[in-house]
C-alpha cells in the first residue's frame, strides 16, 4: 500500500521538472494603443528569403524557411485567412542562431592573470543559439503590432526533428498570440 502511495510522490516532481526544462520560454511585445484599433482578418506575408533576396544568405536551410511559413499559417488559419493582396496585416517572421560565449566559473579566484604567463584556467563555453521570430505588422501603415520570439536551436537538425522544433517553436510563440481571445470568442479557434 505505501508502495503505491510513494510511485506518485516520486513520479510528480520528475515529470514537472522535465517540462520545465523542455518548455520554451517566449519573448513577446504587442503595440497596446494600435492592436486594439487595427483587425487582422487576412494576412500576407512581409518578405521572403526566397529568390534573389539580399536575406537569402541569413537562412542556411530554405526547407526550414518553408517548414516555418506552413507553422505559421496553420496557426493563423482559424481566424486570419491569407491573401494574395489588400491584406489587413502583414506577417513577418526569423529564422537563425549566433554564436554565444559563456564564462561558467566567472573571473575571480582560482582563476585570473598570473605574471607571467598572462590568462590562465578554463576558456569561455561557446555555443550556438537559435532564435526563432514571428512579427505582424499592420499592412496600411505598416506599424508593427507585435513581435515574439523564442531561443529554439535548429543547428546541425534537419527532416522530422526540425520540423518538430518548428512546430513546438512556432506553438509556444501564438500562445502570446494578441488577437487569440477574439478569435476563440468568435467561435474560430484561432
Amino acid at each position: 500500500m505505501l508502495k503505491h502511495l510513494l510511485r506518485p510522490c516520486l513520479i510528480a516532481p520528475v515529470l514537472c521538472l522535465t517540462a520545465a526544462c523542455t518548455s520554451l520560454y517566449v519573448r513577446s511585445d504587442v503595440n497596446r494603443t494600435l492592436v486594439s484599433s487595427v483587425q487582422c482578418h487576412t494576412f500576407a506575408w512581409a518578405g521572403s528569403f526566397h529568390g534573389k533576396s539580399p536575406l537569402r544568405d541569413t537562412v542556411a536551410n530554405p526547407v526550414n524557411e518553408d517548414r516555418l511559413r506552413a507553422a505559421i499559417a496553420a496557426h493563423l488559419s482559424g481566424g486570419v485567412q491569407p491573401v494574395a493582396s489588400n491584406a489587413d496585416c502583414l506577417v513577418g517572421y526569423g529564422i537563425g542562431s549566433h554564436a554565444m560565449a559563456d564564462y561558467p566559473y566567472g573571473w575571480g579566484y582560482p582563476y585570473g592573470w598570473g605574471y607571467p604567463y598572462g590568462w590562465w584556467g578554463p576558456g569561455p563555453y561557446v555555443y550556438r543559439e537559435g532564435i526563432i521570430a514571428v512579427d505582424l505588422y499592420d499592412a496600411k501603415s505598416r506599424q508593427p503590432l507585435w513581435h515574439a520570439s523564442v531561443e529554439q536551436s535548429l543547428y546541425g537538425v534537419s527532416g522530422t526533428e526540425a520540423e518538430k522544433r518548428i512546430d513546438a517553436a512556432v506553438a509556444a510563440i501564438f500562445n502570446k498570440y494578441p488577437y487569440r481571445a477574439e478569435a476563440r470568442a468568435a467561435g474560430t479557434g484561432a
